[in-house]
């Protein structure tokens, strides 16, 4: 597998997406998964905001949330079956705006997935929309993919067998957020300017329809649910000492 992350000029707001895209990859190849960071999804779609303090902040944060709770160091949040800080809401490389997340990551995907297979001739083409995240008791942000189109973002390990033979009974592979993180480490998270990648010869299995739920786990049914219910703060910081 080999990413390529492209360095491109500024993209502007309402711009046209998917000519910014041909503008800087004259020609994508079959197979090929095109990453776009969701901050210049946003942008294409107008999904910006101004706060002229906390409080108007908090509520936008709010109003973007499925479900929203303020902690220590920032708002926890909800949105599209994902935890995440302040419902993806970025004041970094917005010029002063708040920049909020596409209004519907995988529908985004879908058109210009639609639109680029047009545009290159292709068959198979996947489009991956990507964000950072913190992952729960780990310093730094890593990529997590927020919507995609054209390849299954999940592989389905059940039923087939280890190194010993032992048949599998939970585990799957989550293709979506591994791509994504392998993708943004390269594309950056400052001034870098690489808002858009290409990855090569990637592990997947290319799909006419994409299953937007297929990586959502319930949040009653999530396997840490029962350790953040249960933590005590004051001793879980005795003990790291």
């Amino acid at each position: 597998m080999k990413i390529t992350a492209t360095r491109t000029r500024l993209f502007k707001e309402g711009e046209n997406l998917e000519a910014f895209i041909v503008r800087h990859y004259p020609r994508l190849c079959e197979g090929n998964i095109l990453v776009v960071t969701s901050k210049i999804a946003a942008l294409a779609e107008g999904r910006t905001a101004f706060a002229k303090n906390k409080k108007e902040k908090e509520k936008i944060i709010r109003a973007e949330s499925e479900w929203a709770m303020p902690a220590a160091h920032a708002w926890l949040t909800i949105k599209d079956g994902t935890v995440m800080v302040a419902a993806g809401i970025d004041e970094s490389n917005a010029d002063g705006k708040l920049i909020l997340l596409p209004k519907d990551s995988f529908s985004a995907a879908a058109r210009l997935r639609a639109t680029l297979r047009k545009c290159y001739r292709l068959n198979n083409l996947g489009v991956l929309i990507t964000d950072s995240r913190t992952p729960p008791l780990r310093a730094g942000v890593m990529g997590m993919a927020l919507g995609y189109a054209g390849f299954r973002g999940v592989k389905d390990c059940r039923g087939s067998a280890d190194l010993f033979g032992k048949k599998l009974r939970v585990t799957k592979v989550d293709i979506a957020d591994s791509l994504a993180a392998a993708a943004v480490l390269l594309m950056g998270e400052g001034a870098e300017r690489r808002p858009l990648a290409v990855i090569k010869d990637a592990p997947v299995e290319f799909t006419k329809r994409t299953k937007r739920r297929e990586l959502v786990v319930d949040v009653r049914d999530d396997v840490y649910m029962p350790l953040f219910k249960k933590i005590n703060s004051k001793r879980y910081r005795a003990k790291r000492r």
